[in-house]
């Protein structure tokens, strides 16, 4: 095994890998970062993110007139999280860390390195329940101007930075299969070299093997992401005693290659996995027109207006609202065994609130266009948006409710939508805006959201009825199961080192990111509040580079 001249080694060039070893090189050591797929993905699934960034009293929610607080913060998550087991000590630590950094040193080191604002906060998970309920009180969710690739961009230049002046060697193409320990202490990695690919960003590469490497350093950290591309391991994690059977189809969220394989590695030489259990899957997945990956799913970024009806027609539940309560929404959904559910909505609600998650659908503020940000301000569907009403396989555009309904089943292949049943909800509602109050709860929290300025400017309509001609056409959405996020993962303390089955630290292992369950083997508990992903690998991929540095100097 040769060191390579490396002090450390970092598996994974995504969003915590980047951060790890530019926080290594920063600190005068010497990384050698690897990566099983090849250069166009570095970043990982961070670059295809839209962005979000949840941070605490920021400058931009008080210009907004948000008043949030760290205790605040603090209360949303521990009411999101549902901690409730004994292996949530180092998750818990690792929540209360985080909010302490976003409601602190976050924003001021992230615009220190000139990643900026959209200035308009987002209000996801709005929870809908009581106070004391899981949800952001306060929106929280703030977009980076240059979404996904806008985050990643600031870490990208200093790894290669610290590359050009040989402070780190990146090894793409280089896939680890093992880690080294000797006399208890993991001290390099071992895998395969995969044949050069010149597949793009995203798209499945090739598999086949034209060698094999050992490297050894003073510290391995592991920051290779979730499972979400590995819907077998999915399903084999699948909590079925919380949430029902898992779905018979899923659209994916990130390529295939996001396998969980290092996540593996890393427990067969010790490392503890805890709570795999725990995951984040949306419920509002489109299958992409244009797809990228094999299963390429999108998410709709949801307004809170569209009514949200179950295979037959019928209204799901309140809370279950757009936007409101994603695990509560998930658990209703795979309990009742629905292969799907429906969005409908009209044009007038389709150009103010669907937004939709990635980089790539999101031209404007990805390519930092101000024209084409105050756009969307103006009357008319976003171009994105108007691709997926026109080409996507997932909705269904007509005139007059009858003959949506007739194409929702055309769709499906079946008669499961009742016209009766749809008539009745969406008659029902319209009912309710003859003033302006009533009884229908989903109304009243769209009234409750355009109360806060930016819902009212760019993301929530003025309450209609959803038959009033001049706001059509109808639009009805299929939705799937879109699988995302690993909650659980590596337990790791304070400082990202991994621990053995009991407590005790596995010397030289660290981990960060999604694998460690974005910190401590899921410091979200049961539940996220949006914006912490990206967040949580920022954060972790820090910690653990900065420890590791220490360590070995």
């Amino acid at each position: 095994m040769t060191t390579d001249g490396a002090d450390a080694i970092v598996v994974g060039a995504g969003l915590a890998g980047l951060v790890a070893a530019a926080e290594l090189a920063d600190a005068g050591r010497r990384v050698l970062l690897l990566d099983q797929e090849g250069e166009a993905n570095l970043g990982g699934q961070a670059f295809w993110s839209f962005g979000g960034l949840f941070l605490v009293d920021s400058p931009e929610q008080r210009r907004l007139r948000v008043r949030d607080s760290r205790d605040l913060a603090w209360q949303d998550w521990v009411n999101t999280a549902g901690f409730d087991r004994a292996e949530d000590h180092w998750p818990r630590r690792w929540a209360e860390a985080y909010v302490d950094f976003a409601a602190g040193e976050k924003g001021p080191w992230l615009r220190g390195m000139g990643v900026q604002f959209f200035p308009v906060v987002g209000w996801a998970e709005r929870g809908g329940a009581l106070a004391g309920g899981p949800g952001n009180s306060v929106p929280r969710f703030h977009i980076t101007w240059g979404t996904g690739p806008g985050v990643v961009a600031p870490f990208e230049w200093r790894v290669r930075a610290h590359a050009l002046a040989g402070r780190i060697q990146l090894r793409f193409r280089h896939r680890v299969t093992g880690l080294s320990v000797t006399n208890g202490v993991v001290d390099g990695v071992h895998g395969e070299v995969l044949e050069p690919d010149g597949a793009a960003r995203g798209e499945r590469s090739s598999r086949v093997v034209v060698g094999e490497f050992a490297f050894g350093a003073g510290a391995v950290i592991v920051t290779s992401g979730g499972i979400g591309g590995n819907h077998d391991l999915v399903r084999r994690v699948w909590p079925t005693e919380r949430l029902g059977p898992a779905p018979s189809f899923m659209v994916s969220g990130v390529p295939a290659h996001v396998d969980g394989a290092m996540q593996g590695v890393a427990e067969r030489a010790g490392g503890h996995v805890i709570n795999p259990d725990r995951m984040w899957h949306y419920t509002e997945g489109l299958r992409n027109h244009t797809p990228i990956w094999a299963n390429h799913g999108i998410r709709i970024l949801p307004g809170p207006s569209s009514l949200w009806l179950d295979p037959s027609g019928q209204r799901l539940p309140a809370p279950l609202f757009p936007g409101f309560d994603t695990l509560g929404t998930l658990a209703h959904i795979t309990r009742q065994g629905f292969a799907h559910t429906w969005f409908l909505l009209n044009e007038r609600i389709i150009e103010k609130e669907f937004a939709l998650s990635g980089s790539e659908q999101n031209p404007d503020l990805t390519g930092r266009d101000v024209r084409g940000v105050l756009a969307r301000a103006l009357p008319g569907v976003g171009a994105p948006v108007r691709a997926f009403m026109e080409r996507g396989p997932d909705f269904v555009v007509r005139d007059d409710l009858r003959a949506l309904v007739r194409g929702m089943n055309d769709l499906i292949g079946d008669e499961a939508v009742q016209y009766e049943v749809v008539e009745r909800e969406v008659r029902a509602r319209d009912a309710q805006l003859i003033n302006g109050f009533g009884k229908d709860a989903q109304l009243a929290a769209i009234r409750s959201a355009r109360a806060y300025l930016g819902d009212r400017l760019v993301r929530v309509a003025k309450p209609h009825a959803l038959l009033d001609p001049a706001a059509g056409p109808l639009i009805a959405v299929k939705l799937n199961i879109l699988t995302r996020k690993s909650l659980g993962g590596l337990e790791t303390d304070l400082q990202g080192r991994v621990l053995r089955a009991g407590g005790a630290v596995l010397p030289g292992l660290y981990a960060a990111g999604e694998v460690a369950g974005f910190g401590g083997g899921g410091m979200h508990g049961y539940r996220a509040l949006e914006g912490t992903f990206l967040g949580g690998c920022l954060f972790s991929g820090r910690v653990a580079g900065r420890a590791a540095a220490a360590a070995v100097s």
